[in-house]
């Protein structure tokens, strides 16, 4: 039986991704900054372990209680909206933390066990921001092309010992809480400084009005077809917007 660990698990596509492997048949390692074994299944194949990804030490110490694992799945994240000049410098380190540096700190926390095992697979989430030109995402689309980039040089350096790395493009979903953490408790007026905002707001209406929306389920089924794809494909849209974005590049 085959193991995978995933961050970011107590809401979102985390959540959905841990119930999806685990509905089939996978052991499931569930990690999250705040424990919450709630809001997942109480199960023999499921465990729920604290991990923040900015913090090198809880990041040995998940590996070591999770032990031998088949896939890690990196879907910690902070999103982040608003217009550059508006954005603090301490919110840029923030999200580069987590969504850039905690990627690459988990993947270099699991890659020795798989390549002396000469097996395994990283997935890591990204964004369909990475896929078009999309305003108001300046900090967030640098923080996912920044793992784009580091996912698709790691696939080649980890070819020659058997071990596969991707990245996985969700499209924009409305049922998670990526607007409420977006913001990060930041007034508009900040996020959107008075010169930008007539256009801002043109810019949200036009992003709210598209016709096509991302489900979590899209991004889940994308994550297990990523871990067990043996083609060379290296990204995987998440969504039928997400997938309209790389059909039109």
């Amino acid at each position: 039986m085959k193991t995978v660990l995933i961050t970011g698990t107590s809401s979102g596509y985390g959540r959905e991704t841990a119930l999806h492997f685990h509905d089939r048949g996978w052991n499931v390692i569930a990690t999250m900054r705040t424990p919450r074994p709630d809001v997942l299944p109480e199960s023999d194949r499921l465990r729920v372990i604290g991990l923040d990804v900015t913090e090198p030490d809880g990041i040995a110490a998940a590996f070591e209680a999770a032990g031998p694992v088949d896939a890690l799945v990196n879907n910690a994240g902070i999103p982040s909206i608003g217009v550059f000049e508006g954005t603090p410098a301490a919110r840029v380190r923030e999200v580069f933390e987590t969504n850039t540096f905690g990627v690459m700190e988990t993947t270099r926390a699991v890659l020795p066990q798989f390549r002396e095992r000469g097996s395994g697979v990283v997935v890591n989430v990204t964004s369909s921001v990475v896929l078009g030109h999309m305003p108001l995402t300046a900090v967030y689309k640098a923080s996912k092309m920044a793992v784009e980039g580091f996912t698709a040089s790691l696939a080649l350096e980890l070819a020659p010992f058997g071990v596969r790395a991707k990245t996985v493009e969700p499209g924009a979903c409305l049922t998670t809480n990526f607007g409420v953490r977006a913001t990060n408790g930041v007034s508009p007026d900040d996020m959107f400084p008075e010169p930008y905002a007539v256009w801002a707001k043109k810019a949200v209406d036009g992003f709210m009005g598209q016709d096509l929306f991302t489900r979590e389920s899209d991004v889940a089924e994308a994550v297990w077809r990523a871990v067990h794809d043996t083609t060379g494909q290296l990204r995987f849209p998440a969504g039928p917007d997400a997938v309209r974005l790389a059909e039109a590049r």
